[in-house]
């Protein structure tokens, strides 16, 4: 099938450091379409071959073991061009309509890889010289807005020149291996489903820690925060998956549909709720990894006196009938103790304890995410050594390691989200309506903050977070799970 794929910010740190290397993989590994082309947009002054012994170059920057040989890169360059655009100028979209027509490719995407302020501009312009057809898919990138009012614009702006269903609105975490065995987990397997549910399970929690802190990106950053950098997408969609019914089949709307659901039953904040299971923070000077880091308000373009969170955990419930008094926490953060994506399912004790058990073990489902990938079920067990006359429970756990399982089988997110645009398949893109709705949920918070004057708790660089993290779960009589 021939596509052509247009590439609109080509020489950005999202196309040099993810999009291309993703698509070499796919190139690599022989699932990219024959036929293909690429075409990098910028207001850069360059020649396609002078497009792509940049991108050859960038490729020092890749992971060895994923960084193409010269033969390789010679093969996928072949695929390049560039086409230098000023995106503020309806003529250069003619040029670039002029360009796709003359080779009328099965199918178009446009991957808009620029400031968010430029989605909408990009969008209408794509649709005034006519290259909103049926072929054409637009693919866009987080932050979709800065609130629930300028992402409903941009929606907005989107039905007016586009159908749904040509509307990819990526979310990376979605495309992860991890997170697709989430849902393989729930939905492939009859092990786990008639537990997942109030009865069986005590609390879930969703962890997505960062040691490193804003590096470079501070000025965005500071725009932005951890609410909606990490909270109100990646986490709320992991929340989804493990939240959601079984939907009828694998059809991308029967899933979306199922996980709107989800979104729409979240527990409404209160003004109660929003001062004791909401916490934000914002980290100090500190040590990481036997190394002193500055504080967040000494990084590079953070103004002073910054209020920005850089940490973010909450308490939530899903007020349906499987999910009901079942707390949901969520913590998210940079700079803290590790990098560890962690989904932790806390199962309840048995109702008739007849061993001994140590203090606080509990049967335990652990997803991880990143660093690792893979699964640990944690169970008790008696040991053949003891010779108790009331034997004590010890811990154990089964650990599947999916990157020992499949190794190099397993494709990388954008790998798979990008063959999955050029395909059509919507199923791990983010619906308008989930958009909205998780922006609807997440603004009661945003003013919240706007209206308090005690602004972030600070915490050290190098540790889990401000302690009222730890004091809101332990109201609840538990802790967060962390790796040891």
């Amino acid at each position: 099938m021939s596509f052509d794929l247009v590439l609109f910010g080509g020489t950005g740190d999202l196309a040099w450091r993810k999009l291309m290397p993703a698509l070499f993989q796919a190139f690599r590994h022989g699932t990219l379409p024959e036929g293909g082309r690429i075409i990098g947009v910028a207001r850069d002054d360059m020649s396609d071959e002078q497009y792509r012994n940049w991108i050859q170059s960038r490729f020092d920057g890749v992971e060895l073991a994923k960084r193409p040989n010269p033969d390789e890169f010679a093969r996928f360059a072949s695929m390049l061009c560039y086409l230098r655009m000023d995106l503020s100028k309806q003529a250069d979209y003619q040029r670039l309509a002029d360009n796709l027509r003359a080779r009328d490719a099965a199918s178009v995407v446009m991957y808009v890889a620029t400031a968010p302020s430029l989605f909408t501009t990009v969008c209408e312009q794509i649709a005034a010289v006519g290259l909103n057809d049926p072929r054409t898919r637009i693919v866009l990138e987080k932050p979709l807005g800065h609130d629930l009012a300028s992402n409903q614009a941009i929606n907005d702006t989107l039905r007016r020149v586009l159908n749904e269903d040509q509307v990819f609105r990526i979310d990376h975490y979605l495309g992860k291996p991890s997170v697709q065995n989430l849902f393989a987990l729930r939905f492939g397997n009859a092990l786990f489903e008639p537990l997942w549910r109030r009865e069986h399970i005590a609390n879930i929690q969703i962890t997505m820690a960062e040691d490193l802190g804003v590096e470079t990106r501070g000025a965005f950053y500071d725009q932005t925060g951890a609410l909606r950098d990490m909270v109100q997408n990646h986490a709320l969609q992991l929340l989804c998956a493990i939240g959601m019914e079984p939907p009828i089949n694998s059809s991308a709307n029967a899933v979306r549909d199922e996980k709107l659901k989800v979104l729409q039953s979240l527990k409404p904040w209160t003004a109660e709720s929003l001062g004791q299971h909401v916490v934000r923070g914002q980290y100090t000077a500190g040590t990481t990894h036997c190394q002193t880091v500055p504080g967040y308000l000494e990084e590079k373009g953070i103004p002073a006196g910054s209020q920005t969170e850089t940490f973010v955990a909450l308490r939530t419930e899903i007020s349906n009938w499987r999910w009901a008094g079942v707390p949901f926490y969520i913590r998210t953060g940079k700079r803290l103790a590790g990098r560890d994506a962690r989904i932790v399912v806390n199962f309840r004790p048995v109702p008739h304890p007849i061993f001994k058990t140590p203090v606080g073990a509990v049967n335990q489902l652990v997803i991880n995410l990143q660093p690792k990938d893979g699964l640990e079920l944690h169970l008790l067990a008696q040991g053949a050594a003891q010779r108790q006359a009331e034997p004590t429970l010890a811990p154990v756990h089964l650990n599947l390691d999916f990157d020992q399982r499949f190794g190099a089988e397993r494709v990388g997110a954008y790998e798979r989200l990008l063959l999955d645009v050029i395909a059509g398949r919507l199923n791990l893109f983010v619906r308008s309506d989930e958009q909205e709705q998780a922006w609807r949920w997440v603004e009661p918070i945003l003013e919240h903050w706007r209206n308090d004057t005690q602004g972030p708790r600070p915490y050290t660089a190098g540790s889990w977070g401000p302690s009222a993290a730890s004091a809101m779960i332990a109201r609840d009589g538990y802790c967060w799970s962390e790796e040891a």
